[in-house]
């Protein structure tokens, strides 16, 4: 089953567009070890909390891109 990431604005809603490429990875672990090296990319365009998708079904998220203060 394929690993994907959801986008979303701090309110919950989903978000796609210009410059959000759609990543698929073949594994948990490689999913979570592409978020660590994109997450400010993904942040600096306009995306504040993910959702791990494993096909359809909610793995884990919404997690906050933002660090904590």
């Amino acid at each position: 089953m394929p690993w994907t990431w959801r986008y979303e604005k701090a309110d919950g809603a989903e978000i796609s567009g210009a410059g959000l490429q759609e990543a698929i990875f073949a594994s948990q672990g490689d999913a979570e070890t592409w978020l660590g090296e994109n997450w400010r990319a993904l942040l600096e365009t306009g995306v504040d909390q993910v959702t791990l998708l494993d096909d359809d079904r909610k793995e884990y998220g919404p997690m906050s891109l933002h660090p904590e203060s």
